[in-house]
């Protein structure tokens, strides 16, 4: 069984002053503190307890309360770039139906119809007339939040050899060696100490003979 809305939770809000009138318009603008995790997790979100301003439009219809309205909020994360923190404003848009429970579009009580579940999944219901905004909210800020946070759109991003910030230093750089011309040296070098070694070798004899 589902616990009933505490109308004190600042999102839930109540349609009661609508009442059943289709058409009847309200607009509420309120400012709540973030619930935690509002955001995609380990990249990018609004902070705990930072503000929200919300802005909605309620209207009312014949199966219910159609809700309209907008989040603005500020989003912190961390530049996939160069791993620096960001700050990103953020307005998410967003329209749910709240229908009313056990109701026909008349306003008047109905029976349960075998295929009538399937389209209350469809269907939020309003519980005493109030409606909890926080599951819509969330996937609005989450669409609206950028997948792939960047500090500014040309941000450089870390040298991939030292991880030296290369918007503080656009001209780092590390000498490139190709890889053939290594091997050659190596070669190279190997030669040297093979004729090292074959004319010591020579000399020794030399010495060996003129003793003799």
């Amino acid at each position: 069984m589902n616990a009933r809305l505490d109308h004190r939770n600042p999102l839930v809000f109540d349609t009661h002053e609508l009442g059943r009138r289709p058409g009847a318009l309200q607009r509420l603008s309120r400012s709540i503190a973030a619930p935690a995790d509002l955001g995609i997790e380990g990249v990018v979100g609004v902070p705990e307890g930072a503000p929200v301003e919300i802005e909605l439009r309620l209207e009312s219809v014949m199966e219910g309360v159609l809700v309209t309205g907008t989040a603005r909020a500020g989003a912190e994360g961390e530049c996939v770039r160069c791993l620096e923190p960001t700050r990103h404003e953020v307005a998410a848009d967003f329209q749910e139906m709240y229908s009313y429970p056990d109701a026909d579009d008349r306003g008047r009580h109905k029976k349960a119809e075998p295929d009538d579940d399937a389209e209350d999944e469809d269907m939020i219901p309003l519980e005493d007339g109030m409606f909890d905004l926080e599951p819509v909210l969330r996937d609005a800020v989450v669409l609206a939040l950028p997948m792939q946070p960047v500090c500014r759109e040309d941000c450089a991003g870390l040298c991939a050899d030292c991880g030296a910030s290369l918007n503080e230093d656009p001209d780092h750089h590390h000498d490139a060696v190709d890889i053939r011309w290594a091997a050659l040296q190596g070669l190279a070098g190997s030669l040297g100490t093979d004729e090292k070694d074959n004319m010591s070798g020579a000399e020794a004899g030399v010495d060996e003979k003129q003793e003799k």
